[in-house]
């Protein structure tokens, strides 16, 4: 199921415009900066192209991607942690990162994505979800939010995975943040409409109430959770929903804050 757009709006009619939700755009173009100009993108000649610029993309997310393993240890992988890790791409061992501070990386590595599929699927989230969240909340307290919800959710995921082979990977992206908006959402306006693209009835675009459609989302992530093989974090998601419902929780009986 894609999300398409979001029925609800935070203005009535007669009332004032609802302010634009710069701290939402301002994420979204950031997250878009950052991947052009990365290796991912495969637009920089500065890395080269072919299996060299995929060495690039592995050795640029191990530098400034989150990795379980030296967020418990606070401190980079040692040389033979690496030369145990998961070596995706054979003739690319992970080069060490002196220097690295892994608590900053769980910030960088919020916007990092491994490809465009995972930026554009993470973004559309963000567009159709984040503007309603940035409102009630206010900017100040948004941004706040994001960030920390997204940390929140890639420390839990190390705690999860301390002692299994995922402790090496590198865990990029900025899914566990936009995961807290959705159940931030969810909690605001359960009951709003939200417009998605049903695969199984050729895209045909339908309404669903946001309870459903988050709803049957966290279900799939918690699924997934013990179903799924490695490549995509769904515990991140899982952890990042529940935070930004709980924190949504605390404030849905105050009225909405004015942006700060």
């Amino acid at each position: 199921m894609a999300l398409a757009a979001s029925g609800h709006t935070d203005t009535q009619d007669g009332g004032p415009a609802a302010p634009a939700p710069a701290v939402t755009y301002a994420l979204i173009a950031v997250n878009t900066l950052v991947f052009l100009l990365g290796p991912a993108a495969g637009l920089n000649p500065l890395y080269g192209t072919g299996p060299a610029r995929a060495c690039a993309e592995q050795r640029y997310e191990q530098r400034w991607g989150a990795v379980p393993a030296e967020l418990l240890a606070g401190r980079p992988l040692t040389a033979e942690q690496l030369a145990e890790a998961p070596d995706p791409l054979p003739g690319c061992p992970a080069a060490p990162t002196p220097g690295k501070h892994p608590a900053l990386s769980v910030l960088s590595g919020l916007f990092l994505h491994a490809g465009w599929l995972h930026l554009s699927g993470n973004l559309l989230f963000l567009y159709v979800f984040g503007p309603t969240v940035e409102r009630r909340l206010g900017r100040a307290r948004f941004v706040l939010f994001y960030l920390a919800a997204g940390s929140l959710a890639t420390y839990g995921f190390a705690l999860a995975e301390a002692h299994s082979a995922d402790s090496t990977r590198v865990l990029i992206g900025a899914s566990g943040a936009i995961s807290a908006v959705l159940g931030a959402y969810l909690r605001f306006h359960p009951r709003s409409r939200v417009t998605t693209l049903v695969p199984l009835l050729l895209f045909l675009p339908l309404r669903f109430p946001a309870w459903l459609v988050l709803g049957l989302w966290f279900a799939l992530q918690w699924w997934s959770v013990h179903s799924a093989g490695p490549g995509v974090a769904y515990l991140v998601h899982v952890i990042g929903f529940s935070a930004g419902f709980l924190y949504a929780c605390t404030v849905v009986s105050h009225p909405p804050r004015r942006p700060g």
